[in-house]
């Protein structure tokens, strides 16, 4: 049986402004109109002898994955919650040593397929063929990379020398190279020894922890004593935060990869791209006959070779070439694409601009549902708020404002100070300022409200939860 370790950390701001640091690229639908980046990772296993995924994501990401996995029919998902990111070693160190506390006595040393949540394979069937390949190796205790065969000198990824050949499929590993400049990269692609370093491994979990304990035992030990005080929290597994937070800062490459004897690479050719910039979406998305790639309510009239992405409202473009145009309800990006590589700089001066457009969306998902910050004054904010059946709100109370709902459709169940009763359809209640309330919908569709916030001070973080069937304090 393969374990399939889900890499879902990291909050990507080269994709913004649809990824955002709250609703990062691996939780978005940017290839497929059904599934997220992670989702389709998880999906493109199906047919392999895998067990539930391990997936390891941010405190911050847990519900939005948890919720992701539900609806993918992955409720059998584990996820691990990084308090704070600590790059691939730790982050795969944890995922073993789960897998081998987990391990029943006299089970085999389980082998690990360590996946970016956020990558996409076209031929699948290729894909679970090169795994199939990579597992014989990690049987014999190899440490698998999957190198991707280059399709043109690419200057924005590390590559692989791959040595001599193990077996039918796999290499040793010579190098692993940094980034090349264009001229190098040529040489790379003509020489045919070189893959693109995608990320991607495979290995048993306790040769992954022998190889590390060997190079890097500090990152072992930090690991190790992260994983001695973990609580369970539903699906989530909560590790030591302070052990954590003393771990090394360092990749699975740096690590382990470039130092063991025990490398080997597998070449894939699956059509794979890391969607590392708005750019390489263009490049692998449909496109119309002008080179156009377009997404939502989109007309174009005299535009070539440009990615047009509408979230909101209807989005035209005239007599424009080479262009990326995003539109989301609260930002629009207009880039050249050879530009697209410093978006990240714009996000960096958003936040330096003490704004909140690259933390979220206007549309903010929570455990219980969403709500949709319609708008705001100075002393007034209004949302639109849809709560999932049989979800609640923490039972809370705020200091600095009042709250009016509306039900616009559903039946909801107040509980406002003494008194609980229910609201219907075009119905309302208020909510004064320090009372304790809650929020449930005991109906079988979902609870649509709008709800409206007067006060001197708006911010969420006005919130004294008094309990919360979600573990948020």
């Amino acid at each position: 049986m393969i374990y399939p370790v889900m890499l879902a950390g990291g909050t990507g701001s080269r994709l913004w402004p649809l990824s955002r640091q709250l609703n990062p690229k691996q939780f978005l639908k940017l290839t497929d109109p059904k599934w997220s980046m992670l989702q389709s990772t998880v999906v493109r296993l199906n047919g392999l002898p895998v067990q539930p995924p391990l997936i390891i994501c941010n405190e911050e990401h847990r519900f939005i994955a948890a919720e992701q996995m539900r609806q993918a029919g992955f409720q059998g998902a584990h996820i691990i919650l990084e308090p704070c990111g600590r790059n691939t070693a730790p982050a795969i160190a944890l995922a073993a040593l789960q897998l081998q506390k987990a391990r029943q006595q006299g089970e085999e040393d389980p082998v690990m397929l360590v996946l970016a949540a956020d990558h996409l394979i076209q031929n699948v069937t290729a894909f679970q063929r090169c795994v199939q390949q990579a597992g014989t190796l990690a049987q014999a205790d190899k440490l698998v990379t999957f190198g991707i065969t280059p399709t043109h000198p690419e200057t924005g990824y590390g590559y692989i020398c791959h040595g001599d050949p193990i077996n039918e499929c796999g290499h040793t590993v010579k190098a692993f190279v940094e980034k090349p400049d264009v001229e190098t990269a040529k040489s790379y692609l003509e020489s045919g020894n070189y893959l693109w370093n995608s990320g991607m491994f495979m290995f048993r979990a306790g040769r992954y922890l022998e190889e590390l304990g060997k190079h890097r035992p500090d990152i072992l030990a930090a690991c190790e004593a992260a994983m001695e005080n973990v609580s369970q929290d539903f699906d989530f597994t909560r590790i030591d935060e302070a052990r954590f937070a003393e771990c090394a800062n360092e990749s699975v490459d740096y690590a382990v990869m470039e130092k063991t004897d025990a490398a080997a690479v597998v070449a894939l050719d699956a059509g794979w791209s890391d969607i590392g910039s708005w750019s390489a979406l263009w490049e692998v998305s449909p496109k119309d006959s002008h080179g156009n790639s377009t997404s939502g309510d989109v007309m174009t009239l005299d535009t070539h070779n440009t990615l047009v992405r509408a979230d909101s409202r209807l989005l035209a473009t005239l007599g424009v070439d080479d262009l990326v145009i995003i539109e989301t309800k609260d930002a629009v990006l207009v880039a050249h694409k050879d530009k697209v590589q410093d978006v990240k700089k714009l996000v960096a001066q958003l936040q330096a601009n003490g704004r909140h457009e690259h933390l979220n969306h206007r549309e903010v998902y929570r455990p219980w549902g969403l709500y949709d910050s319609i708008d705001n004054g100075e002393r007034y904010q209004v949302k639109r708020i849809t709560v999932k059946p049989g979800a609640k709100l923490s039972v809370q109370m705020h200091h600095h404002r009042a709250e009016h709902w509306v039900v616009v459709s559903g039946t909801a169940k107040v509980t406002n100070g003494e008194k609980t009763y229910l609201v219907t359809e075009n119905q309302s209640t208020y909510i004064p300022v320090g009372q304790v309330h809650s929020l449930e919908n005991p109906g079988v569709i979902n609870l649509e409200l709008i709800e409206v916030q007067s006060g001197s001070y708006l911010g969420e973080d006005d919130i004294v939860r008094y309990e919360d069937k979600y573990g948020r304090t």
